[in-house]
């Protein structure tokens, strides 16, 4: 089964883990890593591989960050890395929202393949635009 690692600006890791905790209860096999303004990302970097090399199992490690090119994004691309080097197999994506995390945990069984597909698909079908009462006030 795949681990999900769940990293982003602080705190929005930990405020999606909330989120889906309270639709799913108690989520085994997924961690969170909050990143903080001012952090070092020498820092960063090391605490998310130790996160990913937590989940490391038969199934990999599927990683959601937020902003593509911030450098919470940057370090865990980093760290995914060097966890693929030493054997992990790791996915990274970016742009991690509420679908995409509720389309992802229930289907951990899935291939690290799969599952980041039903992850990409999950973020973007889930992102719609909402038409509201059509006469005019």
């Amino acid at each position: 089964m795949a681990g999900i690692v769940i990293v982003a600006h602080e705190p929005l890791a930990s405020s999606l883990l909330s989120c889906a905790s309270h639709i799913f209860g108690e989520l085994s096999g997924v961690q969170v890593y909050d990143a903080g303004a001012d952090e070092d990302p020498d820092h960063m970097y090391r605490a998310v591989l130790e996160r990913i090399q937590a989940l490391s199992g038969e199934g990999g490690v599927l990683v959601l960050t937020d902003v593509v090119g911030a450098t919470p994004s940057n370090q865990t691309h980093r760290a995914a890395r060097e966890a693929a080097r030493l054997g992990t197999p790791t996915t990274v994506l970016a742009g991690v929202n509420i679908p995409m995390l509720l389309r992802t945990l229930p289907y951990r069984h899935l291939s690290l393949e799969d599952l980041a597909q039903r992850a990409l698909s999950g973020g973007a079908q889930g992102v719609l635009r909402v038409e509201g009462d059509s006469e005019d006030h």
